[in-house]
């Protein structure tokens, strides 16, 4: 999946993402294709669901770690990011966070603001209160692991 995301900018997933969410009618089509997405999502290998991971603000229990994947002293480092939840909306929120940011250099990741696309999506007028924050939550983690992988170069 990184290969695939690396060939193509942030904002050309983001547009793959409203494309699909596009041909959906109603809520209830896009809320199954979010659990859908959440079903595909890889299973962590154990060790990601600890107290490093956890991402705090979400009534789910929810857990996101990353990798630097590359990186030198001329380029920015490309993160890679892997997540995991008890709950498969959840589940599916990360699956488009994760296709949206992992893969990317920290530059890309500071750079884009999911909340349009969420707009877009119908999330965020469709989410419980709950929810939509938890996804905030998990986009300060992303933004936060970038400033600090930024911070170490």
């Amino acid at each position: 999946m990184d290969a695939v995301l690396e060939e193509q900018t942030i904002d050309a997933s983001a547009a793959q993402l409203a494309d699909d969410f596009g041909l959906l009618i109603d809520w209830e089509d896009r809320y199954s294709h979010v659990i859908d997405l959440g079903k595909k999502l890889p299973k962590g290998d154990g060790t990601l669901c600890c107290d490093d991971n956890k991402v705090e603000g979400c009534v789910s229990q929810v857990w996101i770690k990353s990798h630097v994947i590359d990186g030198d002293s001329e380029d920015e480092p490309r993160l890679r990011f892997e997540g995991e939840s008890d709950a498969s909306i959840v589940r599916g929120l990360i699956a488009i966070v994760l296709h949206l940011y992992s893969g990317r250099r920290v530059g890309e990741i500071l750079s884009f603001d999911a909340n349009d696309l969420f707009t877009r999506l119908s999330l965020e007028q469709h989410l419980s209160p709950q929810r939509s924050n938890g996804l905030h939550s998990m986009l300060r983690r992303i933004r936060a692991d970038a400033l600090a992988a930024k911070n170490k170069t």
